[in-house]
């Protein structure tokens, strides 16, 4: 008989039976066992099953408890769709889009499972919300593991951060792991976090999966395939607001645009002298590995970054943000910068709180339930808000400058898609033209891939 024993996050197979193990199982001289990822324990538990095989598993060191539904959840049409989709393997990923009810689906799949489970957000912010929902819906134990908690319950909530830290030591005691806002997981570190652990259920959530340096090709192999998927035109009037993108467009004043070509000349000489083409992310990525030894890389690579930062901080940006606001004074408005100097700059110039990563956590939970119940009507933040915070009140957003990147596009017009009584929800994009900023096959792609 075989002995499978959880070590460090892989299956130690122990026994003198001669088996033609499959290819994740790998023979290892250290120890004279073979010895697979945890993550394969189910495929492993099936291999050996197939092949009649008799094995004493010692896998699970599950937390002790219990797990009762105090307060059952409500779900619309689609939610059920997603969970009967993602029933029939007890894997995968489930996308749709931000307010929506990613988490209420997940709820519901916990008051079927009713096992020991791990929850994995990307944020200190998350944790809390999910807190909040599990024990309005659950009796359990609830751990909280992330921001100075090291608490394990029968239901844990952790931060990617302190999951992949700590993935060896968590990796065998759930039986359903729950990947929020699933497009972390496939980062090189994160990835380590599902490899490692032994769960057999896995539910990965998003509004996104898709990740600009194609690293999504990973989630089969991490959490599932993608099993379900709602897009936001399918699901706006009935389940999500009406909306509208609107487009300004700025010039750069004689200074800035001066300062631009300079900066724009330094870059685009280096790329022409050296023969590189910047088609895809992982050039890029090749490019900053470049500029560690290369001078002349680097200095293209700084030259690129302020010419950006000129770009995206065009003071011309400020006055239609004015405009902006004088004619939607008294709505719920979000505006979105990409550096915290220019947040700084319009919460000055307006009076406006600001939420950036610099805001201290008291300050930020304070300046968010003033927003909830209306006594600040306008943010202004550097990416904290674009996900993973419940914004339930805002219908227009105004984005002054961002990365480009078709995740942050999408959630922050998740931001403000949340249904409201006969109100159509706006999204502003304010975008120097004369630079790269500029991209209108971008734009196409998303609606292409989004809205249709």
């Amino acid at each position: 008989m075989l002995e499978l024993k959880y070590a460090g996050g892989t299956i130690i197979i122990k026994g003198d039976i001669k088996l033609n193990f499959p290819d994740f199982v790998h023979y290892d001289p250290r120890i004279d066992c073979y010895r697979c990822y945890a993550s394969k324990f189910s495929e492993l538990e099936e291999f050996l099953k197939k092949n009649d095989v008799k094995y004493d598993a010692k896998v699970f060191d599950l937390p002790q408890g219990n797990f009762e539904v105090i307060k059952h959840v409500s779900l619309r049409d689609y939610q059920y769709e997603a969970i009967e989709a993602w029933d029939k393997e007890k894997r995968g990923i489930i996308v749709v889009p931000t307010g929506a009810g990613k988490t209420y689906i997940a709820l519901a799949i916990m008051a079927y499972l009713k096992v020991p489970t791990l929850i994995v957000v990307p944020t200190l912010e998350l944790m809390e919300q999910w807190y909040s929902r599990i024990k309005e819906h659950f009796r359990t134990n609830i751990g909280l593991f992330g921001g100075g908690s090291k608490e394990i319950g029968y239901v844990t909530i952790i931060t990617y951060d302190s999951a992949y830290i700590n993935a060896e030591l968590i990796g065998n005691k759930f039986l359903f792991i729950i990947f929020d806002e699933v497009h972390h997981l496939p980062s090189e570190g994160f990835r380590q976090i599902a490899l490692l652990s032994a769960s057999p259920y896995r539910l990965g959530l998003t509004a996104t999966p898709e990740r600009e340096d194609g690293l999504h090709e990973l989630y089969p192999e991490l959490v599932g395939e993608v099993v379900y998927r709602k897009s936001i035109s399918e699901m706006t009037g009935k389940y999500l607001a009406p909306f509208e993108i609107l487009r300004y467009y700025v010039s750069l004043n004689d200074e800035e645009k001066e300062k631009y070509e300079k900066y724009r000349s330094i870059f685009k000489k280096f790329f022409e002298d050296n023969g590189i083409q910047i088609k895809s992310l992982d050039d890029f990525y090749q490019m900053i590995l470049r500029s560690g030894k290369d001078k002349k890389a680097r200095e293209a690579l700084l030259a690129w970054n302020e010419a950006r930062k000129i770009a995206l901080n065009a003071s011309a940006k400020i006055e239609v943000l004015k405009e902006i606001l004088q004619e939607h004074r008294g709505e719920r408005i979000i505006i979105f910068t990409e550096h915290n100097k220019l947040a700084r700059e319009i919460s000055s110039n307006f009076f406006i709180p600001e939420i950036t990563y610099k805001t201290p956590e008291k300050e930020r939970i304070l300046t968010m339930e003033r927003f909830r119940k209306g006594i600040y009507n306008v943010l202004v933040t550097s990416k904290v808000l674009e996900e993973g915070v419940d914004v339930p009140e805002a219908n227009l957003a105004i984005i002054l400058s961002g990365s480009g990147s078709r995740r942050e596009f999408m959630q922050r017009l998740g931001r403000i898609l949340r249904p409201k009584a006969n109100k159509t929800a706006k999204l502003y994009e304010i975008v120097t033209k004369g630079t790269t900023e500029v991209n209108v096959s971008y734009r196409r792609r998303i609606r292409e891939e989004y809205f249709d």
